[in-house]
């Protein structure tokens, strides 16, 4: 008599979204991260922006694969457009990921974050570790440590993000669970440059957040032009957009619990940040190449007592004495080596907690 074997169980499904324009010679790696990934069943959709370089020849080329699709728009419809379209209207299966042309996956990450989803109905996003790298130096290398996973209520993780101001997520180490996905919609056009935070906290209006500790999740490429975001010049700009994503957020969620005190929070955070960014410019004085005033405005609008902070006090006694003699006597040192050890402390606590 023969027996039966049990079927197998069907591996989860993930959708990887490629948006593409003008990175047809780094698609070819990108792909290949995804289709290397083993314990899922994985999908790549290609969407060309209508990109003048060769995507439309690389994508083709790629589309060799079945597990591999491609489309062409017509025209230029920009970025957000083309994430909408990939996670709104294309995307099916269990989870998906928004992965950039430029951007890798590491290996095994998609099987972990599906591991954490089957175990959990409650999670509706999973993210890892993001490793940052430049254009011209190879994938680094990094320490692999025990595996484990952080989960937080939604509320909490949310809570975690306004105490910060901060957002500590990339994009491509995210894979999230795509019924969430279609519930909460796509990216927001009138927040063009702060929406993957904005989308993060939906997420986590909604469902609980998990994170994966361990090994990397995603390879972030940052490109020699995208570090203008890093420059003096630009910090005024990256707070507003912060603040409109926290003020957006909230509009939106006015009972989400604890939501009033949640924004005070974000507005807080932003606050000193935006001091203690006037604070450096003094210490190196480069107070000429930052919009000082500004932002002693900007934190004396988004948080009234902000001259009760210490970032407040700290900038006071700076002025008093003027940039140039605070840059020679180097006489706030210790206090900018405290801030840079309390940073580097934040950032190792970063790569094994993920916040």
């Amino acid at each position: 008599m023969l027996t039966k074997l049990p079927k197998r169980a069907a591996l989860p499904t993930v959708d990887v979204v490629v948006p593409c324009y003008n990175y047809a010679h780094f698609l070819p790696h990108c792909v290949e991260s995804v289709l290397t990934q083993r314990g899922v069943d994985v999908r790549v959709l290609i969407i060309d922006d209508h990109s003048p370089d060769d995507t439309p020849a690389v994508s083709a080329r790629l589309a060799r694969d079945p597990r591999v699709e491609a489309r062409r728009h017509a025209v230029n419809q920009g970025h957000l457009a083309t994430y909408n379209e990939g996670l709104l209207d294309w995307a099916a299966a269990d989870y998906t990921v928004l992965l950039s042309a430029d951007d890798l996956l590491a290996p095994g990450a998609l099987a972990r974050a599906a591991a954490v989803f089957g175990r959990d109905p409650s999670v509706g996003m999973v993210y890892g570790r993001g490793v940052y790298y430049t254009d011209h130096e190879a994938l680094p290398k990094t320490l692999s440590l025990p595996l484990g996973v952080t989960r937080w209520h939604g509320t909490e993780w949310i809570d975690g993000r306004c105490r910060s101001g901060h957002n500590v997520i990339s994009s491509p180490e995210v894979v999230v669970r795509t019924s969430v996905q279609q519930r909460i919609g796509g990216y927001r056009p009138e927040l063009p440059h702060a929406g993957d935070l904005e989308m993060w906290l939906r997420f986590a209006a909604v469902s609980d957040i998990a994170y994966v500790r361990g090994r990397p999740a995603a390879y972030y490429r940052v490109h020699e032009n995208s570090m203008l975001r890093t420059q003096f010049s630009a910090v005024l700009t990256d707070l507003e957009q912060r603040l409109a994503v926290f003020d957006h957020f909230f509009a939106e969620h006015p009972v989400l619990h604890s939501a009033p005190l949640m924004r005070a929070r974000a507005h807080r955070a932003l606050a000193k940040e935006a001091l203690w960014a006037a604070v450096r410019a003094y210490d190196r004085d480069r107070v000429d190449e930052l919009p000082t005033a500004e932002l002693v405005g900007f934190a004396l609008d988004v948080f009234g007592p902000a001259k009760s902070l210490p970032e407040y006090a700290a900038l006071r006694r700076r002025r008093a004495l003027g940039a140039a003699v605070c840059s020679r006597t180097q006489l706030f040192a210790g206090s900018q080596v405290a801030k840079k050890a309390k940073n580097w402390l934040w950032w190792q606590s970063w790569k094994l907690r993920g916040v």
